[in-house]
């Protein structure tokens, strides 16, 4: 009775378990002295918590001897089941806010937005900036696969996975449509919710075109939510620095390293890939006249936070916040386009990903990569990207719809060795999305002509106001 007590519902059984715990708390302490009393800067405590993270993490696995099934060992077991109420949970309060912070912040905007030529503008500009980075990154990731023949001569065994029925993009885009509110919240159909929102701030607008009197308490209930979401964002945020070291330490500790080196060649080409077209984001802002310098000395905690998360819509509201305090977007820009990058056009988890992985399984399979199957590929994986939600894993699913959409879709159980050592990939992907979010939002917030070049440029904007609610919250 004891023992199932101890093993099943308390979790911790074993001198190991209580030691690890015993040093994420004493790390939690060590953050808490840098962060409030030290006072040191939000970006340097969450880089010093990842650094922790990343040892703990290394700690676990050199106490069983990096073992290639560390899940298997009941002290890991139980270490990460506490470890996840303290990382996971700080992403499942993150994601509590992405709804309501859509829903509040798209009506916010459409509100106080001039005109209905306004919204078209943005609308236009986002959704053709997003998805022709998307082409990008799938160009990017075929040339990368193609380049350095991923999967050849590489033997795989068949396993379990299985390949996702393909959908067309008539559905896809229809489904994308919000029929049912509440079904597009509990799925996270951001862009579902940004329509609806869309709609509803439109109507608002209009009654105080027609009555401005009758219009004044909705402004006012639409304003004062904006800022109760917005000030509910940074205190959860303010947890950051604390959650990164689980995050991390998890991921480590649950998948080991042993892993690594079965597909070791296609990491490797994956974050050169992804590398390449994080410059390419670089570059694009530099041809639309923004020095790119500023964004990535303030955007760092941002993709921080993506890379030890791995979830883009968790990642939403730091993501905003990054955009408008720190970098000078305009609220519609950054919402609309950060919101819309959430489901569609993610540039690593389905565009630089699902492209190399289908020259993978063509040069696993002996297929010939020829003109038409690039292009195929390009097209597919681009449209493919409609309706991607952005949470851990969802790349298996771009991956899968990519592979059915050339005809291999039988063949998907051929990326089984890549989908075991998945959240290894999944970290340098999710950054990818994020600084693809970010990247674009100033795009097309510098083609609106609403970019605050003064805040742009000036590396302290944003600092102030993350102190201040510091010392307001203590």
């Amino acid at each position: 009775m004891e023992s199932v007590f101890l093993r099943q519902f308390l979790m911790i059984s074993d001198m190991r378990t209580v030691l690890f715990l015993a040093v994420l708390i004493v790390l939690f302490g060590f953050i808490y002295y840098l962060y409030k009393k030290r006072h040191m800067s939000f970006s340097v405590v969450v880089m010093i918590g990842t650094g922790l993270g990343l040892l703990l993490g290394l700690s676990i696995q050199a106490m069983i001897g990096f073992s290639p099934e560390p899940m298997k060992i009941t002290f890991v077991k139980e270490v990460t089941n506490w470890y996840a109420l303290f990382g996971n949970g700080f992403m499942d309060l993150i994601k509590m806010l992405v709804v309501p912070l859509v829903l509040i912040t798209m009506v916010h905007v459409v509100i106080n937005m001039k005109g209905g030529q306004t919204m078209s503008k943005l609308v236009k500009a986002g959704v053709g900036v997003t998805m022709g980075m998307v082409a990008i990154a799938a160009v990017v990731g075929t040339a990368m696969g193609m380049l350095f023949q991923v999967g050849a001569g590489i033997a795989v065994e068949s396993g379990a996975a299985k390949a996702k029925e393909i959908v067309s993009v008539a559905s896809t885009l229809r489904s994308l449509i919000p029929g049912n509110l509440v079904d597009s919240m509990v799925h996270n159909n951001v862009i579902g919710m940004v329509i609806f929102a869309a709609i509803l701030g439109a109507a608002i607008w209009w009654v105080n075109y027609e009555d401005a009197e009758t219009a004044e308490p909705l402004y006012k209930l639409i304003n004062s939510l904006y800022k109760a979401i917005i000030n509910m964002a940074l205190l959860i945020l303010d947890l950051m620095p604390y959650a990164v070291i689980p995050l991390l330490a998890n991921t480590i500790a649950q998948h080991g390293l042993v892993g690594l080196l079965d597909v070791g060649k296609f990491i490797i080409v994956l974050y050169a890939a992804m590398i390449l077209q994080f410059i390419i984001q670089l570059i694009m802002l530099a041809l639309y006249g923004i020095n790119p310098w500023p964004h990535l000395k303030k955007s760092y905690p941002a993709l921080l936070l993506a890379f030890t998360s791995r979830s883009s819509l968790g990642c939403l509201p730091m993501t905003l916040e990054t955009l408008t305090k720190r970098l000078g977007v305009s609220q519609g820009t950054a919402s609309f386009v950060a919101g819309f990058g959430c489901t569609a056009g993610m540039q690593g988890c389905a565009g630089v990903f699902p492209s190399m992985l289908i020259v993978y399984v063509a040069n696993v399979t002996g297929q010939p990569i020829d003109f038409t199957l690039i292009v195929m590929t390009i097209i597919v994986v681009t449209i493919g990207s409609l309706g991607i939600a952005g949470i851990p894993g969802v790349a298996t699913m771009a991956a899968s719809v990519g592979l059915s959409g050339v005809g291999m879709g039988a063949q998907f159980v051929k990326v089984s060795p890549i989908l075991a050592i998945d959240p290894f990939i999944d970290m340098g992907r999710t950054l990818l999305n994020v600084a693809g979010a970010i990247t674009n939002a100033l795009i097309v917030d510098k083609y609106m002509g609403s970019l605050n070049a003064h805040t742009y440029q000036d590396m302290q904007a944003g600092l102030q106001t993350k102190k201040t609610d510091t010392d307001n919250k203590q």
